[in-house]
């Protein structure tokens, strides 16, 4: 999966006529660490990741798409392979479908026990949270809140944020956010 990230990265990258040290300077992150994951060297971070993204103006889940969108609306069935949940410490589906420029995203995320996005992270927009199963812990300018099944949050994604496991079960929840302008 992260040598088809790194690929998409590096490709939308250089259709926006960026260098490595533009997308450096944006994000925080080393040339040569951007470099080592265009060339799948190197794995990257959901909050590396997020970053990368917001620098090229795509949604992250541009990265996860397997194919390119259409304007036709699909139905999606099992959307989790278990193979996905177990290379990473997170699964993530963008359940877009097939919509071409959606005005929000949603994405299903499967967190492992024990992970997280690293450190709280904030970026433009606004993000919903609905946990599906587990318990899903949110860092909101460190402020904690469990959230269990069927419970949810709505927030400002400047605001600096985290999404951890703290338990010993894989936590299932969605993410609703708003496309970056």
């Amino acid at each position: 999966m992260n040598d088809l990230i790194g690929e998409k990265i590096k490709s939308l990258r250089k259709e926006r006529k960026l260098t490595l040290k533009q997308i450096a300077d944006q994000t925080n992150l080393s040339i040569s660490f951007i470099s080592q994951v265009e060339r799948s060297k190197s794995s990257i971070t959901l909050e590396s990741l997020k970053k990368i993204s917001e620098a090229l103006g795509v949604n992250p889940s541009y990265f996860f798409s397997e194919s390119d969108k259409k304007a036709a609306p699909a139905v999606m069935r099992n959307v989790i392979s278990k193979t996905n949940t177990l290379d990473n410490p997170f699964f993530y589906r963008d359940l877009a479908g097939n919509i071409e420029n959606p005005l929000f995203n949603p994405i299903l995320v499967l967190l492992n026990p024990g992970g997280n996005r690293e450190d709280s992270y904030s970026h433009s927009g606004q993000e919903f949270l609905y946990v599906l199963e587990g318990t899903l812990t949110i860092l909101i300018d460190k402020e904690e809140h469990d959230l269990k099944p069927f419970d949810c949050i709505f927030l400002d994604s400047t605001t600096p944020h985290n999404w951890i496991n703290k338990t010993d079960s894989i936590v299932k929840f969605l993410c609703i956010s708003s496309i970056p302008v």
